[in-house]
């Protein structure tokens, strides 16, 4: 709920997906997290008091949180990581394709950054990650991969490492230029 200007991070998130063409929006939640469910559902009583007074501009704004989109929430019931929260899902996501969207990086854009991974998912029919690029003495903060250029900006994932220690080569060295991308 860490907010950036006016709004919680996750709003921009869920504004993003669904901008994108997200209809259903799956959050996995974890003990201490009810905020995020009370940010997404109706505040009965202040919608009420702001009808009632006449601010339908104030009314209108805190209605749009609850309105934009379905939500649905499932517990992740121990802190188990980032592929954990996704295999709780499961059942929900199925066999179908679907977006993973942290707040560590929140990209503006003319055109969502969702939407652009989807349309390049559309193309490739494979699985898309974004990435971007840090200098070599921030390696071992984030997750690396080792890519070949596709066309631009879009790149083939040869090898992927998780926080590699510092001092250590990330990728064999090989005749190509190795470039590392945090996920």
């Amino acid at each position: 709920m860490l907010p950036i200007v006016d709004k919680p991070t996750i709003q921009y998130i869920v504004e993003e997906a669904v901008a994108s063409g997200i209809e259903d929006i799956i959050i996995v939640t974890g003990k201490g997290k009810r905020a995020i469910e009370d940010h997404f559902d109706n505040s009965f009583e202040l919608e009420q008091n702001l009808l009632e007074k006449g601010k339908l501009e104030l009314l209108n704004e805190v209605q749009k949180s609850s309105k934009m989109v379905d939500i649905h929430y499932i517990r992740q019931k121990e802190a188990k990581g980032l592929g954990h929260a996704i295999w709780c899902a499961r059942k929900f996501i199925g066999d179908e394709p679907f977006a993973v969207l942290l707040g560590d990086d929140i990209v503006k854009a003319d055109k969502p950054c969702l939407k652009q991974m989807m349309d390049k998912y559309e193309r490739y029919n494979s699985s898309i990650i974004g990435v971007q690029w840090v200098p070599d003495n921030e390696v071992s903060r984030y997750g690396i991969v080792d890519g070949k250029a596709i066309d631009n900006s879009f790149y083939s994932v040869r090898n992927l490492v998780e926080k590699p220690k510092k001092g250590r080569r990330t990728f064999k060295p090989s005749n190509h230029e190795t470039l590392h991308f945090k996920l």
